[in-house]
């Protein structure tokens, strides 16, 4: 499987805690970190794409898709496998809209940090 590239906020707290989980959870080295806004952002993602992503995770799954969002998400937990591959396929028939919703309050509360914000 190709290395997915994940973008994350290095200032935002529930970021890193993702960030920390995943690396754990990701035996077979199937995804690769670095920072929103860091040299490999602004080389991997073209300008227009930047300019309209919004505050999120970004993942690069090695395809040509640019994912954020809950399907970022998924496609993080779908490629360390196991159980958690099942989980992000049931995850899956859930309406990407509603999965959105549930993420975008999540990232509104998230405590004392300063959230994700994607450095354009």
């Amino acid at each position: 499987m190709k290395p997915r590239t994940l973008f994350f906020d290095r200032a935002c707290g529930l970021c890193e805690a993702a960030v920390r989980f995943l690396a754990r959870a990701d035996r077979h080295g199937t995804l690769v970190f670095q920072p929103l806004g860091g040299e490999e952002f602004i080389a991997l993602i073209p300008p227009e794409v930047r300019a309209g992503l919004p505050d999120s995770l970004v993942l690069l799954p090695g395809d040509g898709r640019v994912l954020v969002r809950s399907a970022a998400v998924l496609e993080a937990l779908d490629g360390i496998g196991g159980a958690w591959r099942r989980v992000a396929r049931a995850a899956g028939w859930v309406p990407e809209s509603l999965r959105d919703r549930v993420y975008d309050i999540v990232a509104r509360n998230r405590g004392a940090t300063k959230g994700c914000l994607v450095k354009r």
